[in-house]
């Protein structure tokens, strides 16, 4: 998978050298005899740009305590250690190709493991078909990244943007008729996102989720992610007079829009965000305090939020060390769900891939691991983000995407945050409409 030392490629060529003799089980042990150095893998986030306010680094902490848990533990089927490459993408599709570049053809790696970003994952994604090498995803959700492609070498464990609009609909389908006491064929909504991948796939899953169950939207707009003046899209709420807001937005851009609406006095009953943005509560609360409160949020599940006995004894466990490190690392007490998407995805790969890839098909190359994780097979519960794991074969219309991903819709107040929706993982009650005492509250 990268770099060997001289003694090490004398060892893999034996180990060749005894697969053509014995067999490919023969050759699996002599593989694993003969691996001393480290396995190692890329791992790609934006660590430096707006990005990084918005999840990319809490999600790359998350990655790093799995790696480092593993280690731990003595490493991949305990002995092979990990040794990931590092690379940052500052935020930038054409900085994520360059360094998606040097991992494969300077470090010599077969795997790039993390992306935050749904603008550089869609690029990086046909980089990696090209180079048949690993693109495995910890976070980026644009629903375009896989979608019609019939890519063999992605693969993405986690949620795509349509999951995102199916459950800020299906939260409103279960529950505005009796909280908001509006019909939902009479229920105002209006949908504004950037106009990015991230921001557009899921603008258009909410669109589309909304028709199916009769619900009108009022005002469908995009925005750049980078403006600097969101009034004019303030002003075309104000005359829609939505009731309900499903907005998709990284920080910096929901920064400014939550700051000039509330200073052009737009008022609504209940605001969904799409995670990216909404999901750092904590940076939002610097600017906006007690203000967010009783916002919703559709993310994946934050770990640490599911009822104490969703999970099985080692993987709440395992939440509890995340959670645990993550403060310590990071110096904040709030625990974005980027921790556990970072952290969930990477713990799939080095615990369910990594060892089937060696065991069964011969090793650590590319093609073994893609081999690997179409082989995996986690039932629903067996995460600790409460879903399961099963990858779409090539062929399919999402090709290499998890068809048991899920996402939730969580609400949040003071330091409190509880999941709302769906029933069978909430752990609280949602409060809708916003309080009188919230300042956006109509």
């Amino acid at each position: 998978m990268g770099k060997t030392t001289r003694r090490s490629v004398l060892k893999y060529s034996a180990a060749t050298a005894a697969l053509a003799a014995a067999g490919p089980l023969a050759g699996t042990r002599a593989w694993a005899q003969a691996a001393s150095s480290p396995i190692r893998i890329g791992v790609l986030y934006d660590l430096t740009g707006p990005f990084t306010g918005a999840g990319s680094v809490p999600g790359s902490i998350g990655t790093q305590i799995a790696i480092d848990l593993i280690n731990e533990r003595g490493g991949i089927l305990g002995k092979h250690k990990i040794e990931p490459i590092k690379g940052d993408a500052q935020s930038k599709a054409d900085v994520a190709l360059n360094e998606a570049e040097r991992l494969m053809s300077q470090e010599k790696l077969d795997v790039i493991l993390g992306i935050y970003a749904s603008p550089e994952a869609i690029p990086l994604s046909e980089k990696m078909e090209q180079a048949k090498k690993i693109l495995w995803i910890t976070i980026a959700v644009a629903t375009k990244v896989l979608k019609g492609k019939n890519l063999h070498y992605t693969f993405r464990p986690g949620v795509t943007a349509d999951l995102y609009g199916a459950a800020a609909i299906g939260f409103l389908k279960d529950h505005a008729k009796a909280q908001l006491k509006i019909d939902l064929k009479k229920l105002k909504c209006a949908i504004i996102h950037e106009d990015g991948p991230y921001g557009s796939d899921t603008g258009a899953a909410d669109a589309l989720h909304a028709k199916e169950v009769g619900i009108p939207i009022v005002l469908d707009e995009a925005y750049s992610a980078t403006t600097s003046d969101l009034s004019s899209l303030v002003t075309k709420l104000k005359r829609a007079n939505a009731d309900v807001i499903l907005h998709t937005g990284y920080n910096p851009d929901i920064t400014l829009f939550l700051r000039q609406a509330r200073e052009a006095g737009l008022k609504f009953k209940m605001l969904i965000g799409h995670g990216a943005g909404y999901g750092q509560r904590d940076k939002l609360k610097q600017a906006f305090g007690t203000d967010l409160d009783y916002f919703l949020n559709v993310d994946p599940v934050a770990a640490q939020n599911l009822k104490p006995g969703t999970l099985k004894p080692e993987l709440e466990q395992l939440v509890k060390v995340m959670v645990e490190r993550y403060k310590k690392v990071s110096g904040n007490e709030s625990v974005p769900p980027h921790v556990s998407m970072g952290f969930n995805q990477t713990w799939v790969f080095l615990q369910n891939v990594l060892p089937k890839a060696i065991t069964k098909y011969g090793g650590t190359d590319a093609e073994a691991i893609r081999k690997a994780a179409l082989d995996v097979d986690i039932p629903e519960g067996g995460t600790i983000q409460g879903y399961g794991v099963k990858f779409e074969p090539p062929g399919s219309e999402q090709a290499g995407q998890n068809l048991r991903a899920a996402a939730c819709v969580t609400q949040a107040h003071g330091d409190v945050e509880a999941i709302v929706w769906p029933d069978k993982l909430k752990t609280a009650n949602a409060v809708m409409p916003l309080p009188k005492s919230n300042p956006y509250a109509a």
